[in-house]
């Protein structure tokens, strides 16, 4: 065993970070012998309110600081770990630690997703690593799979459930037919929803992990503003009733996939045949599939987040730039971008379509609905009439697309949003199959 040690420095002590710091503590002998010299956490850089944390508290104080420069110019740090999260000041901290010459670990995926092309350049100008598995997944490897298992492949798709909380979400929608409120109050009462559950709800967690996959991936730069996103909160539990009658499970997907020399990110509700395996992923699990030209498919799957999984990760990357310092090893960032690809427009895309609709009970009006789709060369695969009621002498009607591209559906979801028979489009819901 080589006679040095690798000190780590770490920013944060809340759910992930105390959980980091309990496994670099506590499994010191294992983590020692994996990264080939003791490997030692030498500083913490906490906020105010981590120091009333039981973890705080169970730590030498003289491990804790909560002053930058004072963490920063501590001696013997090799690498530097940030487990605070959001984008600002993480972002600064994670460029201070570069340009200082220190390996970096984070499960940032906000941080990732928006600057992860300018971290990595000046991580590899400084001939350093920026290690960011834990921000996709959780504790599933994808990171390092697609910098490394799977290069040899030509990507063609990712699908992806890879919210926790929305998938526990529609999980309670399906099984148990309730509301969308009711199905997040209770994701709340058991902690796999924040208060303010907005970034889950609608997709944009999803959107930034899309992009750091997608940009691996397909050797592009995507932002997660160039993503197509859209929640769950319009989804009804009787979407869940139809579905199932109509062969489907629905499920908020993230979608990456090749189309000639642009490449399709998106993120939204999906009806998915029930017999495909993505439709049989529930609770808070999350899985992604993959498909490459030599590979096939690839499915991983796992528990997406969570400070074990997240920790699990986290650790495996410091072990990982343990190795590169002991080993002498240049930096292996990767996220390489190749010129004359671009994102497609989501008006381009094609697909088939769900809808869902209030309409006036009487003669004729499925003609006029067909007239209308019929002008944006929408085809209908079925149409069903349910649930007639006498009093206002209305119906709901479900109608089921063939393949239609998404600016031909815009404009006929406008158009039959002005017919008099038409008293309410309550639901639109893309079908991936």
């Amino acid at each position: 065993m080589a006679e040095r040690s690798i000190g780590v420095g770490l920013i944060g002590l809340g759910v992930v970070g105390g959980q980091v710091a309990r496994v670099l503590l506590g499994k010191s002998e294992i983590l020692a012998e994996q990264a080939g010299c003791p490997v030692v956490l030498r500083r913490v850089k906490v906020l105010d309110v981590d120091l009333s944390r039981p973890q705080a508290q169970e730590m030498s104080s003289q491990l804790l600081t909560t002053d930058d420069d004072e963490f920063f110019t501590t001696a013997g740090i090799d690498i530097i770990v940030e487990a605070i999260g959001g984008e600002e000041p993480a972002r600064r901290y994670l460029e201070r630690a570069l340009r200082a010459g220190k390996h970096v670990v984070t499960a940032n995926k906000e941080v990732i997703a928006k600057y992860g092309t300018e971290l990595i350049t000046l991580a590899q100008r400084q001939q350093v690593s920026l290690n960011y598995e834990a921000a996709v997944g959780g504790g599933i490897p994808l990171i390092a799979p697609f910098q490394r298992d799977l290069v040899a492949n030509d990507i063609k798709g990712i699908y992806a459930i890879i919210n926790g909380t929305t998938n526990y979400i529609l999980t309670r929608m399906s099984r148990e037919g309730t509301d969308f409120a009711a199905a997040l109050a209770q994701a709340q009462e058991l902690g796999y929803a924040e208060a303010d559950p907005g970034n889950d709800i609608d997709g944009i967690d999803a959107a930034y992990k899309l992009a750091i996959l997608a940009s691996l991936a397909f050797q592009i730069q995507v932002r997660p503003d160039e993503i197509f996103c859209e929640g769950i909160s319009r989804l009804s539990s009787c979407d869940f009733r139809y579905a199932r009658e109509l062969g489907f499970a629905i499920k908020l997907l993230a979608i990456a996939k090749q189309s000639n020399n642009s490449i399709e990110v998106r993120v939204h509700p999906v009806f998915i045949p029930e017999d495909y395996f993505l439709a049989k992923v529930d609770g808070v699990y999350n899985a992604v599939l993959v498909e490459g030209d030599l590979c096939g498919q690839v499915i991983f799957l796992g528990e997406g987040a969570g400070a074990l999984p997240t920790a699990s990760a986290v650790v495996a990357d410091v072990i990982r730039a343990a190795r590169d310092i002991v080993y002498g090893v240049g930096s292996q960032t990767v996220w390489e971008v190749q010129p004359g690809r671009s994102i497609k427009p989501m008006p381009d895309i094609i697909t088939r379509y769900y809808i869902r609709m209030n309409i006036a009970d009487r003669a004729g009006v499925l003609a006029q609905i067909a007239g209308v789709l019929g002008e944006g060369d929408i085809s209908i695969s079925s149409a069903i009439q349910k649930e007639a009621d006498e009093v206002t002498r209305t119906a709901e009607i479900v109608i089921m697309t063939h393949p239609a591209q998404e600016k031909a559906m815009q404009h006929a979801m406008e158009e039959l949003g002005h017919l008099e028979a038409v008293r309410e489009i309550n639901n639109f819901i893309r079908v991936e199959v």
